[in-house]
């Protein structure tokens, strides 16, 4: 094993003493093309508040929901994978993903290596917006979609957590956005992938982010296995008031995941702005009033789910609906997920920790076959005077049926994998003991 971590080690270095030589191959900066400062600024401003749901919002949210004993880790797993997704995407990431076409039919799933390391890519270069002749810096575009990969990958460990080995984490990230993350992101939003072409809509990640870790986090956890004592041994969140301030974060950096994917600053982003609003508030307080239904007391847990639920509804449908249709699809995401997490989950005894897949995966479900719903005009949503409904939601089902089988073997491959190499799971003193202590050294809480 640590032969195979001084290979990698060397293999990395090597990678990154190469960096200035493709640096320096890059072509001559053409004069740079005129620019709206304010989109610039407005999106600059978006990919920062992505960062922020990530590290410290996702974080945080993960970690008070684990137990105090793997509270760190579980930061810390979020932590790097996300700094792994930045280092991936600059290398070979944004190129398979956003780079040239093939002259193939494998563009319609990915696209050539022309831009590996960032060849070619300037201060002066330009990434083209929704909007012809509108057009942003590449290096901001690159740097938005950088944050898209590393809180995907990070969503995806929810389900594995309190087990998984750190070393496991990393292997099984490297791989999975190689092969499940960036195909997906490039054929739902490259101009030149397959569901880009066949009208699909995803305005900021239903598929490309949610169902994608959704599943994902299903499948992983499926083969790393049910923590020690579940489901019959009490495993609450350790710090809900921790939890309460990631949901916060994350709804805040949200802004900048859906209205700044309009890619510019305009009534697109302004739409989606209070969709992101009105949609999450709905979720919250109708997962609040399942909990009554059901018999039980309005929790700040549930407050919490419900957030997080109506945020992964409205992401696909962020731009694609009207406020009030967004309000609908916020209140149906909660409920449907609501009855997933407290009824399915636990007849089919699978141990998704932090219900990574109940609530992105089925959320994300929801929101992008809702979205071809809530886009009819007649809702008030933006769709033509002849929008077909029924076409779309076909469209729509085709997209997300694909993302699940994607993500289902791609999964399967980088798990299996990352056990084959590091065993995948810690063992049972370490995971009995915590994972603050056995994998990392140090306690969350010294007292």
């Amino acid at each position: 094993m640590k032969h195979a971590l001084k290979i990698a080690a060397g293999t990395g270095l090597a990678l990154f003493a190469a960096l200035p030589a493709w640096a320096q191959d890059a072509a001559a900066a053409a004069p740079a093309a005129t620019v709206n400062k304010g989109d610039v600024a407005w999106m600059m401003t978006s990919t920062v508040l992505v960062l922020a749901m990530i590290l410290p919002g996702l974080a945080l949210f993960y970690g008070g929901l684990a137990r105090t004993k793997n509270m760190l880790s579980v930061m810390t797993q979020v932590g790097a994978v996300a700094c792994l997704a930045m280092l991936v995407w600059v290398m070979w990431g944004y190129t398979m993903a956003f780079g040239p076409d093939y002259s193939s039919g494998l563009s319609n799933v990915v696209s050539n290596f022309d831009k590996l390391f960032l060849k070619g890519v300037t201060a002066a270069s330009q990434a083209a917006t929704f909007t012809p002749g509108n057009e942003i810096p590449e290096y901001v575009f690159i740097s938005f979609q950088m944050t898209f990969a590393a809180i995907t990958i990070a969503l995806v460990l929810g389900s594995v957590v309190e087990r998984i080995k750190f070393s496991a984490v990393m292997v099984f990230a490297l791989i999975w956005l190689t092969i499940v993350y960036f195909p997906i992101a490039h054929m739902v939003w490259a101009a030149s992938g397959y569901f880009f072409k066949e009208g699909a809509l995803d305005f900021a990640g239903g598929t490309v982010v949610h169902i994608n870790a959704g599943v994902s986090a299903l499948v992983a956890a499926f083969f790393i296995g049910k923590r020690i004592g579940y489901p019959t041994e009490r495993m609450a969140p350790h710090s809900l008031t921790l939890t309460f301030v990631g949901t916060g974060l994350l709804w805040v950096g949200w802004f900048g995941f859906n209205a700044g994917s309009a890619l510019e600053a305009n009534g697109s982003a302004a739409l989606a702005m209070i969709n992101t609003f009105v949609a999450t508030a709905s979720a919250a307080l109708f997962w609040m009033l399942a909990e009554r239904a059901a018999g039980h007391k309005a929790s700040a847990l549930g407050f919490c789910s419900g957030i997080i639920a109506g945020l992964v509804a409205v992401t696909p449908a962020a731009g694609n609906s009207g406020p009030f249709g967004a309000i609908i699809l916020g209140a149906v995401a909660s409920i449907v997920c609501f009855l997933f997490v407290t009824v399915v989950k636990p007849k089919l005894g699978y141990d998704d920790s932090l219900d990574a897949f109940g609530i992105h995966g089925v959320g994300g479900i929801v929101g992008a076959i809702g979205t071809a719903v809530v886009y009819s005009p007649s809702l008030g949503g933006p769709g033509a005077a002849d929008y077909v409904m029924g076409a779309k939601l076909l469209v729509q089902f085709k997209a997300v049926a694909v993302t699940i089988v994607w993500a289902a073997v791609g999964t399967s491959i980088a798990i299996l994998i990352a056990k084959a190499v590091t065993g995948g799971r810690v063992t049972p003193e370490v995971e009995l003991e915590g994972l603050d202590l056995g994998e990392h050294g140090e306690r969350a809480y010294n007292s």
